[in-house]
């Protein structure tokens, strides 16, 4: 299984931020985990709440978990709640299915990872998360 390595989540996490600061966001925070889930580098930014590691992380979580994008998600959860609200009991609460959860391909469509930016509203936590992607020689699937 392939999989993103520090540098990498690192420079994903600084262009995430900047991108933050230049829309002028609320302190963000950002989480990247590997292809198994596993958390590879985070950051919250002065001001951003302490509660938001778990945040970043469950919207990064879904994404490794379910093969898509928080985007994706949200519409299954609007159009199947049962099935979203049993896959959040599997995986214990750790899924949130909502923008800003973003699966992370290699260029041959293998999943590397997923990042996971909260902070603003989820749509624009999900534009930071794209811009922040876009120089990693990675694809984001949001």
């Amino acid at each position: 299984m392939p999989d993103i390595n520090l540098r990498k989540a690192k420079s994903i996490i600084r262009g995430t931020l900047s991108k933050g600061k230049e829309l002028e966001l609320k302190p963000l925070s950002v989480v990247v985990l590997d292809a198994g889930g596993h958390v590879i580098a985070f950051e919250r930014e002065d001001g951003a709440a302490p509660g938001r590691f778990a945040i970043a992380q469950a919207k990064a979580f879904g994404s490794i978990m379910l093969g898509m994008g928080g985007t994706a998600q949200m519409a299954r959860a609007e159009q199947q709640a049962y099935f979203m609200t049993a896959v959040n009991g599997l995986y214990g609460g750790k899924v949130i299915p909502v923008p800003g959860g973003v699966l992370l391909r290699d260029k041959k469509g293998g999943v590397v990872g997923a990042v996971g930016v909260t902070g603003d509203t989820s749509d624009n936590d999900l534009i930071a998360a794209m811009a922040g992607i876009e120089g990693s020689g990675l694809v984001g699937e949001g």
